[in-house]
C-alpha cells in the first residue's frame, strides 16, 4: 500500500513540474518586450550574395526588430521570395517561341509582401522527345 501511494504522490509531482515547464516557455515565447500588434516587415535581405541566410527588418510605431531569414537559393526572383504561388501545369510548346508557359495564382502572402495576384512562367521546350515505350 505505502509502495502505491508513494508512486502516485511521484507522478503528481512529475505531472506539476511538466505542467509549470510548459508555461514557463510559452511566458519565455510572449515576453518580447512589444505589445504593438501592427508590424509592417520589409524583404529579406540576404547576407551575401542573392540567397542564404539573412535578416528582415520590421517596424511597429516607434520600435524597430531584426528577424533571421532565409532566402532559398532555387526561388524565382522575379515574384520575391515572400510570394507563394500555386502553379498549373506546364502548357504546350510554342512552335513560335520555342517556350512552355504556365500559370500561378498567389496562395500566400508572407509578411504583408506586395505580390501580383497572377503570374506567367515560361522555360525553352525541351529538345528530348520523350517516349512511351518504358516497360514493352
Amino acid at each position: 500500500m505505502q509502495v502505491r501511494g508513494l508512486l502516485l504522490l511521484l507522478a503528481l509531482i512529475l505531472v506539476a513540474a511538466a505542467a509549470e515547464a510548459g508555461k514557463n516557455k510559452k511566458e519565455k515565447a510572449k515576453k518580447d518586450g512589444s505589445k504593438c500588434e501592427d508590424w509592417r516587415w520589409g524583404p529579406c535581405v540576404p547576407n551575401s550574395k542573392d540567397c542564404g541566410l539573412g535578416y528582415r527588418e520590421g517596424t511597429c510605431k516607434d520600435e524597430s526588430k531584426k528577424l533571421k531569414c532565409k532566402i532559398p537559393c532555387n526561388w524565382k526572383k522575379k515574384f520575391g521570395a515572400d510570394c507563394k504561388y500555386k502553379f498549373e501545369s506546364w502548357g504546350g510548346c510554342s512552335a513560335q517561341t520555342g517556350l512552355k508557359t504556365r500559370t500561378g495564382i498567389l496562395k500566400k502572402a508572407l509578411y504583408n509582401a506586395q505580390c501580383e495576384e497572377t503570374v506567367y512562367v515560361t522555360k525553352p521546350c525541351s529538345s528530348k522527345i520523350k517516349s512511351k515505350s518504358k516497360g514493352q
